[in-house]
């Protein structure tokens, strides 16, 4: 497998005996990087010849391009700190402080099983998330194609999200037939879905294959975020989740950089729906690389009960339950049609080109997610779910209503903050959707918070895009909708048990 190693060799003015007691032929582990010192006397006087050697595995499917050369830097940082503890300790000074871990290194060690199944994972979002992004981000080059109204477009949106019917379906499924087989089929549906969309006639038409899209997207996202939490070491669930938002991101980010297309030519939008469409010739790629979860299989093996409702809504988990299915509701009618309609307000009501809202969507949404979902991990993962959760998600709903009611540049910091503050939200409160079920319940109950969220999105679209006209317009209608999460923040949030901190197990045993 794929080692990446870094060594530095230098020399102490310091006996080597004074040193072997604390160091020599110690291997020290800090996340995924592995530190190895060895002591050789250096041949005159009292000096001693120090190697420390760092190392780490770097095979990650899909995503070794991305991961190694973070392992790389970590291990830089990893060899410079070793090096001046060891040079403190012959000097008689007192040790360096701790260096901080890096946003990019997980806090805990993957194995090689652990390692596969995020990168898979994560591949199969970021071709789920392009897939699902398509809709959104061509909404006016498809009004005018199809020649239809901003209250039809929001119709459309919120139909699409039935599709939320056959997700619930598929994430019970995974409870019974596994995490693995439900992403699999539903990469193969969301390719379908597209195909079918970038060649059909009507709204109509497009709007039943966006169905069948969204209902494939949610079922990998949501059982991909199960099967990486169930996967992960304790202690890097978080960053698991943030891993695959990373890969979500980045298939969002290559549907809006597809954005401009629609600039030079009425039915050019088809295109990146095609290339969708094409994603279908990677999915025994991932399935190669894809295994089911040791925690499910573990379940199964013991042939303990799996995808009942009853033990979601019993007295243990039922609280639990309905909790987060109101948080996600509240949360969701603020931030299906902040999302659904950015494009379309930037367009009609600030002046903006396709061209141009590819521009600001990268400069706001482009390094700023990326820094937001790293910072969220960690956060998530060292300040616990809960703070995180109530702190991000009343900033990022605030500075988003004030995005749709403001313009100049102003618009431009909104957005930005907006988008840093969202993710430790998302990642926060997507760990907890996981964690605080049992595995052979863990896809039943998410399918249920499901239905909870889809459900606030569309009663969001509804609602904005049925008061775009009488409040003058759509920014004001969106913006209304943002008290829905900073309820949700005051309220519930605190209400939950924090899971960080704790082994799976603990936070929700299994039965037997």
């Amino acid at each position: 497998m794929p080692q990446v190693r870094r060594h530095v060799i230098f020399e102490l003015d310091a006996p080597a005996q004074a040193l072997h007691d604390a160091v020599a032929g110690t291997t020290v582990s800090s996340g995924p990087v592995r530190t190895r010192v060895e002591l050789a006397p250096a041949g005159r006087n009292r000096r001693t010849r120090v190697t420390v050697t760092a190392e780490a595995d770097g095979s990650v499917p899909f995503f070794g391009w991305f991961v190694r050369p973070a392992l790389a830097v970590a291990m830089r940082r990893e060899l410079r700190h070793a090096r001046a503890a060891l040079t403190a300790v012959a000097d008689g000074r007192p040790p360096p402080e701790p260096r901080r871990r890096s946003l990019l290194v997980p806090p805990a060690e993957f194995d090689d099983a652990q390692r596969r199944l995020l990168g898979a994972v994560s591949f199969a979002a970021a071709l789920a998330s392009f897939g699902s992004a398509l809709f959104g981000q061509q909404l006016d080059s498809l009004a005018g194609s199809f020649e239809v109204s901003n209250d039809a477009l929001g119709v459309a949106l919120a139909v699409t999200r039935l599709g939320v019917l056959a997700a619930l379906v598929a994430a019970a499924v995974a409870d019974r037939r596994g995490r693995r087989q439900v992403i699999l089929v539903a990469l193969c549906v969301v390719a379908a879905g597209n195909a079918v969309a970038a060649l059909a006639p009507s709204l109509v038409v497009f709007t039943a294959a966006q169905v069948l899209v969204r209902a494939a997207v949610q079922a990998v996202l949501v059982v991909g975020g199960i099967a990486v939490v169930e996967e992960a070491p304790d202690g890097a669930r978080a960053f698991s989740i943030a891993m695959l938002a990373l890969a979500g991101g980045a298939g969002f980010a290559v549907a809006v950089m597809l954005l401009p297309l629609s600039d030079f030519g009425g039915e050019l939008w088809r295109v990146p729906f095609a290339l969708s469409g094409l994603s279908i010739l990677a999915v025994p790629a991932v399935g190669r690389q894809l295994r089911e979860t040791r925690r499910y299989r573990a379940v199964a093996a013991r042939a303990i009960r799996r995808g009942r409702i009853a033990e979601v809504l019993d007295a243990t988990y039922r609280r639990r339950f309905l909790l987060l299915a109101a948080l996600g509701f509240l949360t969701n009618v603020f931030s299906a049609p902040s999302a659904q309609f950015m494009n379309r307000y930037l367009l009609d009501e600030r002046g903006f080109s396709n061209a141009g809202v590819a521009v600001f969507r990268g400069v706001t949404a482009g390094v700023p997610g990326f820094f937001g979902i790293l910072m969220g991990g960690h956060l998530a993962e060292a300040r616990g779910r809960r703070p995180v959760a109530v702190l991000a998600i009343s900033v990022s709903t605030l500075c988003t209503m004030v995005f749709f009611l403001t313009g100049g540049p102003l618009l431009w910091v909104m957005a930005t903050v907006a988008i840093v503050t969202a993710a430790p939200a998302t990642l926060a409160v997507g760990t907890m959707d996981a964690e605080l079920f049992p595995t052979e319940a863990r896809g039943t109950s998410n399918a249920g918070l499901l239905v909870a969220y889809v459900s606030g999105s569309v009663v969001g679209l509804l609602v904005a895009g049925s008061l775009a006209d009488p409040l003058g317009g759509l920014g004001r209608a969106v913006a209304l909708c943002g008290v829905a999460p900073l309820v949700a923040a005051a309220v519930l949030v605190w209400r939950l048990p924090e899971p960080s901190g704790r082994r799976l197990e603990d936070v929700s045993p299994s039965e037997g």
